[in-house]
This record gives C-alpha cells, sequence and structure tokens, in this order.
C-alpha cells in the first residue's frame, strides 16, 4: 500500500489517512490503526485541534517517524509572516515532531499579501520546520502568483476534488506549475454511496462506490484522503489498489462532475 506520486523530491503516498473532525481518543486511536494497517501518509491542520493526537496515534503505532509522510496546515487567519511562523512551530511542539513533511497554506486570504505568507512559507523549509511546501484550496490564478513569488519548490495543492466536481482546470494549472495534487472530501462526504453510476460500476468489480471512487482519482495519480472514524472503513478505503477501472469507466465517471457539486463552502 505504498504506492507513491513523486513532485519535487517529494514521494508523497497516494492513500492517506484525513483527519478533519477527529478528536480525542478517536483520532489517537484511528491514526495508530490506520498506520499498523500499512497508511503511511496522515494528514491534520492546525485548525483541527487534533494534532496532539495524531502525534500520540503516531507514536502508539510503532512505525518509524521516517516512514510516514505528515502533512499539516496553517489556517488563513495566521497568514502575516510572524503569527504563520508561530501556527507552524506550534504545529511541531503539538506533534512533538522535528519537523513535518509537507507544510500548506490552508486557505488564501485576500486581506493579507500572498508576497508576505509565500515568504514566511519558504522560510519554515529554510528552517527544516517543512520538508517541502504548497498550497491548499488556490485555484489556477492563485497558483500562478504563489510559484512567481516563491523561492523554493512549492509541491502540492490540496483542494476538494470528488466525482460530482469539476476541479479541471485547478488540476491543469497545478500539473503545469508541477504541482501533485491531493484530494480532500474525495467520497463527497458518503454521498457516492446512493450514486447508481458509481454502484454499477463498483458492482462490476466487487468493491463498494466509494473505493470506485478513490479508485478513480488514484488512477489519475491524485492523493486521497479520505476521513474516517471506523476501523473497518479504513480497511475498505485501503482495498483500492487491486483493481483498475476501464477507460469507458473512468469517462462515465468523468461526466458525473460539475462545477456546482462543491460540498465545502
Amino acid at each position: 500500500m505504498t504506492e507513491t506520486v513523486e513532485a519535487g523530491g517529494a514521494r508523497i503516498p497516494l492513500l492517506g489517512l484525513g483527519t478533519w473532525d477527529l478528536r480525542g481518543k478517536s483520532c489517537a486511536r484511528m491514526v495508530d490503526e490506520a498506520l499498523r494497517l500499512g497508511y503511511r501518509h496522515i494528514d491534520t491542520a492546525a485548525m483541527y485541534r487534533n494534532e496532539e493526537e495524531v502525534g500520540e496515534g503516531l507514536r502508539a503505532s510503532g512505525v518509524r517517524r521516517d516512514d510516514v509522510f505528515i502533512t499539516t496546515k496553517v489556517w488563513s487567519s495566521d497568514l502575516r509572516a510572524r503569527d504563520f511562523e508561530r501556527s507552524a512551530h506550534d504545529s511541531l511542539k503539538n506533534l512533538k515532531l522535528d519537523s513535518v513533511d509537507l507544510l500548506l497554506i490552508h486557505w488564501p486570504n485576500a486581506s493579507i499579501p500572498l508576497k508576505e505568507t509565500i515568504g514566511a512559507l519558504c522560510k519554515m523549509k529554510r528552517e527544516g520546520v517543512a520538508r517541502h511546501i504548497g498550497v491548499s484550496n488556490f485555484d489556477a490564478a492563485l497558483i500562478a502568483e504563489a510559484v512567481k513569488l516563491s523561492t523554493e519548490p512549492l509541491i502540492n495543492n490540496q483542494i476538494e476534488l470528488h466525482p460530482f466536481l469539476d476541479q479541471s482546470r485547478t488540476i491543469a494549472a497545478s500539473r503545469k506549475a508541477s504541482l501533485s495534487v491531493t484530494a480532500y472530501s474525495p467520497v463527497a462526504r458518503g454521498k457516492v454511496m446512493s450514486n447508481a453510476v458509481l454502484a454499477r460500476i463498483a458492482k462490476t468489480h466487487g468493491k463498494s462506490p466509494a473505493q470506485v471512487s478513490l479508485r478513480y482519482l488514484v488512477q489519475q495519480s491524485i492523493i486521497v484522503i479520505p476521513k474516517t472514524s471506523r476501523v473497518e472503513r479504513l480497511k475498505e478505503n485501503a482495498a483500492i489498489f487491486d483493481f483498475r477501472l476501464t477507460p469507458a469507466e473512468m469517462k462515465e465517471i468523468a461526466a458525473l462532475a460539475s462545477p456546482h457539486g462543491r460540498i465545502v463552502s
């Protein structure tokens, strides 16, 4: 389960555990279980208020730190240089780590100059707080601006992405700028389960609609970070590397997307 995507010298596991909305003991347990099952990528953020528990889960699993790709993010209200640096250092303290593998700007903030934020982000890489850096929720125009301002390679753009949302422009812009793409909410917060097209394709492969949705994305070399609070779902989400969707099936799933399919505001 260690299929990876390469970007800017980083090898990012295609499957990760998203931890948005996981709290306390439940969060630590899911991280621990995921790593024991073979997951090697955990995604968190300062705004999730669960970095301490993510760190606990990592230590409880017994998996070597260097074998796990850890992503965290700085929230949009902390994008002034001083606030950004404090937030990044706080994340390390909470996680009890010397560095994270990937540090992202969680959401853009139009009231703070992007130049200042990107400057702080690059500084965190130079100082070793983060091994790699990137952005999240950036559209095509912002990606171009961020790349131009950055003195260090940006390697990732994390965006809402699932079969119901057309993000082709943002994906194309990310790839043009040599950024890998991570899909959050990759099963549309469970909405894929009731879709007839996905259910039919799933039946053909002896899989679930959620597995088909995840497979659809990883087959395009898009990283997926589905969140779950159930161990059986962790196992299900991991079982996406033992089948392939046909070109016709890929086309059918692509046809489900619309520009108005967004779930996250």
